[in-house]
């Protein structure tokens, strides 16, 4: 019942991103920009917000649409991260390794830096950190983007079935990472073909972190509250304990100092940008 399930909900995403083609919104599957780096269409739609069986900052579940968007389908690696900023600040050195040891504001950069790299406008303003939606170039996803992909259609806790010894499959996290990040998409992908996430490095959101941010977001596009002390980070890492990766589970830092108790060499990202 568990692989029909898979299936099925396999069978229903290609459907809906054939129905774009059909409407003459001619979307690349998947497109490779800079450095090779590969990015999956995420088909626009609407999901169930939180978890109501999760921590408190969860619970308050709620209805979201978010419009179309690619996604790497990798978190930023080494690699790619020190072509475009010439360095690499990450603990566990390998080039196919996800960045890691990144504060927000890095992240953000990156984006402007690859945007630049391939003609696109750049989202970031470096002085206030704003973003403009409408720009050509990367960003960093909002929290609801971040979830509606890993989501992948799906409304349970995670986008499978299983318990544990599934999760194996797709995350490395505490119970078998041996204490390090690993190479970018050697685990099995979600629905929509993104990798790691749950487990590796925690990503960064680009969204403001509110606990009770979920009982006022707007429906549409949610892009966090307007300020705040921290920056949300989602999907968990590899020191993470299984119960800890879900596909609603928030996490939030400084995005400046950033807790070096919470697991700095812990902090990565992957870039999302406009389809249009």
């Amino acid at each position: 019942m568990k692989k029909h399930h898979i299936k099925a909900l396999g069978v229903a995403l290609t459907f809906a991103i054939l129905l774009q083609f059909a409407a003459g919104e001619e979307l690349a599957r998947k497109i490779t920009g800079f450095g090779g780096v590969k990015m999956v269409l995420i088909p626009g739609g609407s999901l169930r917000m939180g978890s109501a069986n999760g921590k408190d900052d969860e619970k308050e579940v709620h209805k979201v649409v978010v419009d179309s968007f690619y996604m790497d389908a990798c978190e930023v690696t080494q690699e790619s991260f020190q072509k475009l900023t010439k360095i690499n600040p990450s603990k566990f050195r390998d080039i196919q390794g996800p960045v890691e040891q990144i504060r927000w504001p890095e992240a953000a950069l990156y984006c402007n830096a690859r945007s630049e790299k391939e003609g696109l406008k750049p989202c970031y303003n470096p002085q206030t950190w704003e973003c403009d939606f409408t720009a050509s170039g990367y960003r960093l996803p909002t929290e609801a983007e971040w979830e509606y992909a890993c989501r992948a259609g799906t409304t349970g806790n995670c986008f499978f079935n299983g318990g544990e010894s599934e999760l194996r499959q797709y995350a490395w996290y505490r119970n078998n990472s041996d204490e390090k990040a690993h190479k970018v998409g050697t685990k099995k992908p979600n629905p929509f073909g993104l990798y790691d996430m749950y487990g590796n490095v925690a990503e960064w959101c680009h969204d403001f972190y509110d606990p009770g941010y979920y009982s006022i977001s707007p429906e549409n596009n949610p892009s966090g509250p307007q300020s705040g002390n921290k920056r949300v980070l989602r999907g968990g890492a590899w020191a993470s304990r299984a119960k800890n990766l879900s596909s609603s589970a928030r996490m939030a830092d400084n995005p400046v100092t950033a807790d070096i108790c919470q697991g700095y060499d812990t902090y990565g990202f992957r870039c999302v940008r406009r389809v249009k």
